[in-house]
C-alpha cells in the first residue's frame, strides 16, 4: 500500500492558550498522520509543547533556542554555508521549531508534508530532522539553479517548477518579501560555487505532488498530497 503523508492542521501554527503535544500515528489505511488531537489512538508524541500562546513569529524564550551547534553540523555535512542556514530558519520560522503555516509547512526551515516525505524527514517537529531536511533541500535548490541563490530562495519559497518556468522570481509578493529578507539576513554571496551537471540529482524519494486541503466529518483540518482520502470534502489546495 502507497505511504502518503498527512499534516493535520493546528490552527493558525499552534497558536492556542493549552497544551498542544503533537502526535504521530498510522491509520488503518497505511496513512501516516501527525495530529494534535490523538482520539484514543495508538500515537507516538512527537513533540511536547508548553501551556502557552504560540504563534510563528513568538519572540518567547521558551520558543527561540539555540540551534546553531545543529545548523553547523548540518551545514558542513551538505557544504553549505551555517548562516545562510541560520538566515532561512529566522525568516521561515523565527526560530520556533513548532511552527506550522497556513499552508500546512512544519518547523524549522517550514518543510511542507510532502517535501519532508521525499526527504525522508519522520519528524518535522523535531530540530535536527528539519534541519538535516530542509538544508539538503536548499542545497538541491542552490545546484539546480546552478548557484544563483537568488533564483534558489525564490524556489524554497514558491516551489522550483515555477522559478523553472519564469526563470525568475516570480512577481509573488511574499516570495519577493521573502527572498529579499534572506538576502539582508545572509548578507553573503548570491552565486555559489555548483557541481558538475552529472551529480545534480534531486533529494531522495517520489515526485512531489500536489496538497489538498480536506475537511473531515467532524471540523477537523487535514493537509494531504492524496486526493482519493475518503473524507467528505477534498478540494484543491
Amino acid at each position: 500500500m502507497r505511504i502518503v503523508l498527512i499534516a493535520l492542521f493546528l490552527v493558525s501554527s499552534i497558536a492556542a492558550s493549552s497544551w498542544a503535544d503533537i502526535y504521530r500515528y498510522i491509520d488503518d489505511k497505511g496513512v501516516v498522520c501527525y495530529t494534535d488531537a490523538p482520539l484514543n489512538r495508538k500515537a507516538e508524541k512527537v513533540l511536547r509543547t508548553e501551556p502557552s500562546v504560540i504563534q510563528r513569529d513568538s519572540p518567547n524564550p521558551a520558543v527561540q533556542r539555540d540551534f546553531h551547534s545543529i545548523v553547523v553540523d548540518k551545514a558542513s555535512k551538505y557544504e553549505m554555508d551555517p548562516s545562510l542556514v541560520h538566515a532561512v530558519i529566522k525568516t521561515e520560522s523565527n526560530g520556533n521549531p513548532r511552527a506550522v503555516s497556513k499552508k500546512g509547512a512544519m518547523g524549522l526551515m517550514q518543510l511542507m508534508p510532502t517535501t519532508a516525505s521525499d526527504l525522508a524527514v519522520r519528524n518535522p517537529f523535531d530540530p535536527e530532522e528539519n534541519i538535516d531536511g530542509g538544508t539538503r533541500y536548499l542545497k538541491y535548490l542552490i545546484e539546480r539553479f546552478n548557484g544563483d541563490l537568488t533564483l534558489a530562495l525564490a524556489a524554497y519559497n514558491a516551489g522550483p517548477n515555477m522559478v523553472q518556468k519564469t526563470g525568475s522570481v516570480p512577481q509573488i509578493t511574499e516570495t519577493k518579501q521573502y527572498v529579499k529578507k534572506v538576502l539582508s539576513l545572509y548578507n553573503g554571496r548570491t552565486v555559489l560555487p555548483v557541481p558538475s551537471p552529472a551529480s545534480l540529482v534531486p533529494p531522495s524519494g517520489p515526485k512531489t505532488e500536489p496538497i489538498y486541503k480536506v475537511l473531515t466529518e467532524d471540523g477537523s483540518v487535514l493537509f494531504t498530497n492524496s486526493p482519493l482520502y475518503n473524507y467528505k470534502k477534498t478540494p484543491r489546495f
